[in-house]
């Protein structure tokens, strides 16, 4: 599999399809390019489809020191150049999303559209008179896992975020064993996720200013803090679709790809 040095981090990725135009898919927290693998096949058919392993995750380099939702979007910014993709369409999933909606508001020149799925922008809402309990809730949450991985528990603190925030309760053990084996490999990148303050927030005024499509999607299944998110982002780019995955979750690529691919 290619690599690519960008930004002094080395990225691997996957460049699918031979033509059409370029589509950059952005995985979440825990997880790799593996995210993709069930509509890549489909979406190869309309797109030239580049999916990589984000800076700390699975065979992409890890640096030292305090990473940066910041520091994504730089590189997902530098694929884009290096790779001569220019504009391209990104979608992004979960804090994937969030890389793609910040790069909105830094580099527009290097995008068609973007299509974020439940991007975890927690923050927007934190002060919210209907929603500012539930967020507050959740981020103390994502801050309890993060302080069982900081005490070395990573398998107990991998176990409560897919159960309590990601997935739903009893999924942990429904994970099949490579899957458990992908999180905990990425644990210590979602600790470091959790440090940057800038993790659950977005400009909004400079989110309205990009003038290109964007989709926001959330599943019906999820945990309800993502459809206000969803809503709250929408808010700020009028133009944008909204779209809601019947019957799924957090994951509809991985449950329901051919309503995800279409």
């Amino acid at each position: 599999m290619p690599a690519i040095n960008v930004n002094g981090v080395r990225l691997f990725y996957t460049l699918t399809g031979d033509a059409g135009p370029p589509l950059v898919l952005v995985h979440g927290s825990w997880a790799d390019r593996s995210d993709w693998e069930l509509v890549l096949p489909a979406l190869a058919q309309r797109f030239r489809v580049l999916a990589y392993d984000r800076r700390g995750h699975s065979q992409s380099q890890r640096v030292p020191g305090q990473g940066s939702v910041d520091e994504d979007a730089a590189d997902l910014a530098a694929l884009i150049e290096a790779l001569d993709l220019a504009p391209a369409h990104v979608a992004g999933l979960s804090s994937g999303g969030s890389i793609a909606l910040r790069l909105a508001t830094r580099r527009p020149d290097l995008l068609r559209s973007v299509s974020a799925q439940e991007p975890p922008l927690f923050g927007l809402l934190a002060h919210d008179p209907d929603h500012g309990p539930m967020m507050q809730e959740l981020m103390a949450q994502i801050q309890t896992v993060a302080a069982r991985l900081a005490a070395g528990d990573t398998e107990g603190g991998a176990r409560q975020f897919v159960e309590e925030i990601a997935l739903g309760p009893g999924a942990w053990a429904q994970l099949p064993p490579e899957e458990k084996q992908l999180l905990l490999s990425n644990a210590s990148t979602f600790l470091d996720e959790t440090r940057d303050p800038e993790l659950f927030t977005i400009d909004l005024a400079a989110l309205a200013e990009f003038s290109r499509p964007v989709l926001l999607t959330h599943g019906d299944q999820s945990h309800p803090s993502f459809a206000p998110v969803v809503a709250k982002l929408a808010t700020s780019l009028p133009g944008a679709g909204v779209r809601v995955f019947a019957g799924s979750g957090h994951l509809p690529m991985v449950t329901h790809p051919a309503e995800y691919v279409a």
